[in-house]
């Protein structure tokens, strides 16, 4: 019998999504219901036990095929340790929660960049761990995209890593507060000063993160009305050098050729850019 992967019951991506809903609740200003979720089903819990499982299978990159496959048959043995039965309840519960708060189909519609390797340990896992359910092809099959996972190189363009983790991890002070642990902890706090535009940028960048086609149309989208912005601001700017250096602004500013990667720089430019704005907004409220 073949073991068909759920990501409604996968916990990776459970957790993954629910970090990723708190993220958009917060960049919109609002509680996050996400939050309570994670911390209820995740923190001292079985299903919390059975994600780190996951969390320690996607950390680990660049290993020998010796160290790959003790890594795997260490995961497999730990997981056989786990209450399967609590963890089918906590899921189970789990889901009926976020389905209190979001809609499922917008909530579980989103590309993870390691999908394929979390739907090919579930699969794994629950295989190797339901009685009478052997099924050789799929073991070996799951095993394999695994495999490949744990001994991939790490490469410049982080083709086998979580994209959104790797930009976090890489990013400079003008971007480290996208931080998914930065979010969690204090992101209103610390952050509360900041545009509503400026919250829309960052919401974008970390819901699109996985998304470049999405992301490069709404950074173009950008583009364009910080330009037009700034022209019509600056038609009422009396300080001639202030227009001098707003033009020259305007004309560095550049719709993204089509074979163009949008970068966390980016990202910085675009905060930057309506720092801008909202400075001549009240310097010409006051003239």
């Amino acid at each position: 019998m073949q073991v068909k992967h759920s990501k409604y019951k996968n916990t990776g991506i459970l957790f993954e999504l629910l970090v990723r809903q708190i993220t958009t609740d917060t960049l919109d200003g609002k509680d996050s219901p996400a939050k309570d979720i994670l911390k209820k089903y995740f923190v001292q819990s079985e299903l919390g036990r059975e994600y780190k499982l996951y969390e320690t299978l996607l950390k680990r990159t660049s290993l020998t095929e010796g160290k790959a496959n003790v890594v795997v048959d260490t995961l497999i043995e730990s997981s056989k340790t786990l209450n399967r039965g609590a963890i089918k309840r906590q899921k189970y519960n789990l889901i009926s929660e976020i389905q209190k708060y979001y809609d499922l189909n917008g909530f579980f519609n989103h590309k993870l960049p390691n999908y394929k390797v979390y739907a090919a340990f579930y699969t794994l896992l629950e295989i190797l761990n339901t009685p009478d359910t052997t099924n050789l092809d799929q073991i070996i099959s799951n095993k394999v995209t695994i495999l490949e996972h744990l001994t991939a190189a790490k490469i410049s363009n982080d083709n086998h890593r979580n994209e959104s983790i790797v930009e976090f991890e890489q990013a400079d002070k003008g971007v480290r507060f996208l931080a998914y642990k930065m979010i969690l902890e204090s992101f209103n706090t610390k952050y509360d000063d900041l545009h509503p535009r400026q919250k829309e940028i960052l919401k974008e960048f970390i819901t699109s993160v996985d998304n470049k086609p999405r992301l490069k149309e709404f950074y173009t989208a950008k583009v364009v009305e910080i330009k037009e912005e700034l022209a019509a601001l600056n038609t009422k700017t009396k300080n001639e050098a202030t227009k001098i250096k707003i033009n020259e602004i305007i004309n560095i500013i550049q719709i993204p050729a089509k074979t163009a990667k949008i970068t966390d720089n980016d990202l910085v430019d675009l905060l930057q850019y309506y720092d801008l704005i909202n400075e001549l907004e009240t310097v010409n409220g006051k003239n």
